[in-house]
């Protein structure tokens, strides 16, 4: 069988990516498809940085913010970006495209969490995208759907996603609330999930590529700060994922995560996120 790779990373601004070396990786990393986000750019810009490329971008509200986008070779079938209630501001965070490969249709979809900061107004926002989240996947995940939500979800979901998640257990990106949404997401479809937070939820039934393909190890990590020796230690989160429903969790071929060789090196202060999926021809 023949593969589609996909690859999603947070670039933490596209024309400073591209400055910084970003073209130099996508040259040998023979990617099919790229979901962008933190894209903060125009749509000019993004067509500049990939040509050759197709591509669809959906702007923040807030210029400069936030930002997705999928890059590919070949162009979608179809692109929606609707997201959650109308009444929420979701521009710039969600977008969705179908892409045939062979007798297969992959929807993929690049999404941008709110980084959040407990007990503000920012993290009633993540609360409400969380929530729009929740109801999404299911609507997604119809039989047989190969499906994959990718990009930066802000929010570690285990002990062993974040290296000092003892440090951490009372910030944004690693509250028992956040990561209940992801027990619930995880969880067996339609059983009785006992989250960490203490409540119960419903299993939806998707699979984390990258814990699956690791287990139960640390990391491997996604994004490390710019600040101090982050890097060099290794003290990192991993809040990149590919969340996929479980028939494309049975086409997983490869998972990897492109760190840089060193600090001075790093184009974005996350990490490329790849993972090759079989399908049919």
């Amino acid at each position: 069988m023949a593969h589609v790779r996909i690859a999603s990373i947070n670039v933490n601004g596209v024309r400073a990516a591209v400055r910084k070396g970003m073209l130099d990786w996508l040259e040998t990393a023979d990617v099919d498809i790229l979901t962008l986000q933190e894209v903060r750019a125009q749509d000019e810009h993004v067509e500049a940085a990939f040509p050759g490329w197709h591509f669809h971008h959906v702007e923040a509200s807030a210029k400069g913010r936030a930002g997705v986008a999928i890059v590919s070779r070949q162009k979608p079938e179809s692109v929606r970006w609707d997201f959650g209630p109308a009444d929420f501001d979701s521009a710039g965070r969600w977008l969705e495209a179908d892409f045939r490969f062979g007798n297969d249709v992959f929807t993929v979809v690049s999404t941008y969490v709110h980084s959040g900061e407990a007990h503000t107004p920012k993290q009633e926002e993540k609360w409400r995208f969380l929530d729009a989240m929740e109801e999404r996947l299911p609507q997604l995940a119809q039989p047989g759907a190969l499906v994959a939500v990718t990009g930066d979800l802000n929010v570690g979901h285990r002990e062993f996603d974040i290296k000092n998640w003892r440090g951490n257990r009372k910030k944004s990106g690693f509250l028992p609330r956040e990561r209940a949404y992801f027990d619930r997401f995880f969880g067996e479809r339609g059983a009785a999930i006992d989250c960490v937070d203490g409540t119960t939820g419903t299993g939806l039934g998707w699979v984390d590529v990258g814990r699956r393909f690791h287990g139960d190890v640390d990391g491997p990590y996604t994004w490390w700060s710019m600040r101090g020796q982050a890097f060099d230690n290794d003290t990192g989160w991993r809040i990149d994922y590919h969340v996929v429903t479980p028939e494309l969790a049975e086409r997983v071929r490869d998972y990897r995560v492109i760190r840089a060789a060193s600090y001075a090196e790093r184009w974005t202060d996350h990490s490329p996120v790849i993972v090759d999926y079989e399908y049919s021809e």
